[in-house]
């Protein structure tokens, strides 16, 4: 049976890594917005309240966090690139999902995913090599993340939360 939380596996950052693969990166965000959008394109609304995994999020609730979380991420970037180290501000997703606007329709978030990632790919097209050991500090961990691996994390971060979606409506042959 596949992992239900983790249907692409966990994130891994690869030990090697150059423009090339940075550019697929950068490409599949890009590919994201349309992704997502087919994932729930025809759910009605008791399949979009249908949890992803026993004791998961709801479709729903997965559509707004990835915009949540995207959104998160390019201030994370645009921070790091305009000041030196920053701590960044965490946030709760789990609360954030719980709150009214994780109800709405979800086309208004898929309607601000594509257009997040139109100005995010447009950034991130325009850095030069060295931006890319820019870091940004988590205070959680205290941790200093690169721009690269927060790339690499967040093209794995919509693909890990489409798959959710695919593989539900497999399992449901929806």
């Amino acid at each position: 049976m596949s992992d239900l939380q983790y249907p692409i596996g966990k994130f891994v950052f690869p030990d090697v890594r150059t423009h090339a693969i940075r550019t697929s990166w950068i490409e599949t965000l890009q590919q994201q917005p349309a992704q997502l959008s087919a994932a729930v394109a025809g759910l009605n609304d008791a399949q979009l309240d249908t949890p992803y995994r026993p004791g998961g999020w709801r479709v729903r609730q997965v559509v707004h966090h990835v915009v949540d979380s995207h959104l998160n991420s390019y201030v994370r970037f645009k921070l790091a690139l305009t000041e030196d180290k920053p701590v960044i501000k965490p946030y709760n997703e789990a609360a954030w999902a719980t709150l009214a606007d994780s109800n709405t329709p979800v086309q208004s978030s898929l309607d601000l995913l594509e257009l997040l990632h139109e100005r995010w790919v447009v950034l991130l097209l325009s850095l030069p090599e060295d931006a890319w050991a820019r870091v940004f500090v988590h205070p959680e961990s205290n941790q200093e993340v690169s721009l690269e691996r927060n790339l690499a994390l967040y093209a794995w971060h919509g693909l890990h939360h489409i798959a959710h979606i695919t593989s539900l409506r497999v399992r449901e042959n929806w």
